[in-house]
């Protein structure tokens, strides 16, 4: 009897060509693309995404391929938790001072979760997706690893999976290049072979501060240095992240947002070698194999998001779910709100969300790593 696979179906390459390889390799598949934000007029909801991941133009491209391929396609409404487990929590997020990744969030509360659940009650043994990781069994327990190509892998985006949960996940394009995968969409002749990937965040078309006021009304105050003289004046702490240069106006040298404080209201700016730090206290600690939550010090490289490079850390737990991370070498810009994701080589051990900076590097010291 063959095994029954659903794919996540977005409407783009990955998880397109992620159908059509297992339904090739003998599985009994079923394509599933999730609705989960409104599509009801660009008046009424003008922030909302119509050609992107799991738009309304992703669900009839998805439907399209699953016409070519000739397997059964579903449509599950998740718009109510959508809207309250991801985006009313971006809002929040933003509204706090901090820079959440929702993609993170979706995976752990929608994808791997509410989907998840809606596989098994169809009868399927496994759940896949187009991610560019790769799951492998090892010695009895599961491993998260990279994705072959180092250029758009994801294994970032999933440390939130458990030992359970990938026992029935499945995921084919962890040892695929993106170009291979387009060349193997046009090999299955799929509708949307030629059909361009998005980076952005799926839920918001355009400027996401924009997005922001429309769902709660900035509040103007202070810019001040690091020993707290004041600037100038922001137009609401949601429209700024640690990092940031443009938008906090010309004081004679540049100057980078350094810290956000919400209490205060008030955003923090100083020179390049200020976004430097060398610890930080990390919260909501996950780890894929309950093994890895050791008293004392972990030794590991650590990305503070996805674009970053990784660093030699070590992680020594706190209680109360948090950790103390202390680099070998000073990290640039570590931003409150993202994710830290930890790393033994190419496999995922977990990680958690940057909470606070805890040391900052003395701005008179020379940075040998401007990472």
């Amino acid at each position: 009897m063959r095994k029954r696979v659903v794919v996540a179906m977005s409407g783009g390459v990955d998880s397109s060509t992620t159908a059509a390889i297992l339904k090739e390799e003998g599985y009994d598949v079923i394509g599933i693309s999730m609705y989960l934000y409104p599509f009801c007029g660009e008046t009424l909801y003008p922030f909302f995404r119509r050609n992107r991941c799991c738009s309304l133009q992703g669900i009839d491209d998805a439907r399209s391929v699953a016409l070519k391929l000739k397997i059964p396609f579903y449509v599950i409404n998740f718009q109510k938790e959508f809207q309250e487990r991801v985006i009313d929590h971006f809002c929040r997020e933003y509204k706090g001072g901090r820079t959440p990744n929702p993609c993170i969030l979706c995976n752990r509360e929608i994808k791997f979760k509410l989907l998840l659940e809606k596989a098994k009650a169809l009868g399927a043994q496994y759940l896949a997706t187009g991610h560019y990781a790769r799951i492998e069994k090892n010695s009895g327990r599961y491993l998260l690893k990279k994705g072959m190509e180092e250029n758009g892998e994801q294994s970032y985006f999933l440390y939130i999976l458990t030992q359970e949960r990938m026992a029935q996940i499945l995921m084919v394009l962890g040892g695929y290049a993106k170009e291979e995968v387009r060349k193997l969409a046009r090999k299955f002749s799929l509708p949307v072979a030629e059909k361009k990937a998005s980076q952005e965040i799926c839920f918001i078309d355009g400027d996401y501060r924009k997005f922001l006021s429309s769902r709660f009304p900035p509040v103007p105050g202070e810019i001040v240095d690091v020993n707290g003289n004041v600037l100038g004046r922001h137009d609401g702490v949601a429209s700024y992240t640690v990092g940031q240069r443009r938008g906090i106006g010309a004081y004679g040298k540049p100057f980078y947002v350094v810290s956000i404080d919400p209490e205060l209201n008030r955003i923090v700016v100083g020179s390049e070698q200020e976004l430097f730090s060398e610890e930080l206290v990390a919260n909501d600690l996950h780890f894929i194999s309950p093994e890895e939550k050791v008293e004392g010090g972990l030794d590991v490289v650590a990305k503070i998001r996805y674009s970053h490079a990784g660093e030699k850390a070590v992680v020594s737990p706190i209680g109360d779910g948090k950790a103390v991370v202390r680099f070998r070498k000073p990290v640039r810009s570590a931003t409150p709100g993202q994710a830290i994701v930890f790393y033994d080589g190419d496999v995922v051990l977990g990680g958690g969300t940057i909470e606070k900076i805890a040391k900052q590097v003395n701005p008179n010291d020379k940075i040998q790593n401007p990472n």
